[in-house]
């Protein structure tokens, strides 16, 4: 009975735990999630082992329980048909043969008062079975339910551990392509096409500041002819053309 009552507190204890206490108090919940698991799945087969243990003494003492009543009810009616027995025989005047049937009477009656003890004293040890059995089969089912939790809390961990990892690996990638950073790749492959473009316009700048000379000593030499020419009417003395 001592071993069974330390089960079925263990049983007891781990079924009332505060899984998300512990949780928030473990230093790596992931570790302790699952040292939890197997401390639920060991004490599981302890509980079912002495689950089975207790529900067959049970069954053993209320079977002897049954007998002993059974017996008890058949000294019983042996103790009643002695004396029915005994009570006709002294009707018919046979005294002896009755008193005979008489002692008969008695040592049935003692038979069945002798098995009906035993059956009122197994009475309260099987109650008490009753109630452990009870007892464990309900932890048992608690603790089951607990170890579905633990798994379930379990899986839970690792999936936001998980996301954590990827979601920091996408920050550490986005960091590293800040388009703001002097230093990234992204940065200097612009600032590379900024030069090449200044440098096109530099040229570009370069090629209409010459073309414009151009034209500047074109229009200069237009205005040397028509002074030559207007030159040339005055010494001719052909009258000139005026505006």
């Amino acid at each position: 009975m001592a071993e069974k009552q330390t089960v079925l507190g263990r049983i007891a204890q781990l079924a009332k735990a505060n899984i998300n206490a512990l949780i928030d108090r473990a230093e790596d919940p992931e570790k302790m999630l699952d040292q939890l698991v197997r401390d639920y799945t060991n004490s599981i087969a302890e509980a079912e082992d002495a689950v089975a243990l207790t529900i067959g003494n049970l069954r053993l003492a209320e079977a002897d329980h049954a007998e002993d009543v059974a017996a008890a009810q058949d000294w019983g009616r042996k103790a009643a048909a002695a004396s029915a027995k005994a009570d006709e025989l002294r009707g018919q005047g046979n005294a002896s043969e009755a008193d005979r049937f008489d002692n008969l009477a008695k040592v049935a009656i003692g038979k069945q008062i002798a098995f009906e003890n035993e059956a009122r004293s197994a009475e309260p040890m099987i109650q008490s079975q009753t109630e452990v059995v009870a007892k464990l089969k309900d932890g048992l089912v608690q603790m089951k339910d607990k170890l579905e939790q633990l798994r379930s809390k379990r899986d839970q961990l690792i999936a936001r551990q998980k996301t954590a990892e990827a979601q920091s690996q996408v920050h550490e990638a986005l960091s590293s392509i800040n388009v703001l950073d002097p230093t990234s790749e992204v940065a200097r492959f612009e600032e590379k096409v900024r030069r090449e473009e200044a440098r096109v316009a530099g040229h570009q700048e370069i090629a209409a500041s010459s073309l414009d000379a151009q034209f500047e000593e074109l229009d200069d030499d237009l205005a040397s002819s028509e002074i030559e020419a207007r030159l040339a009417q005055l010494k001719s003395g052909t009258p000139q053309d005026t505006v």
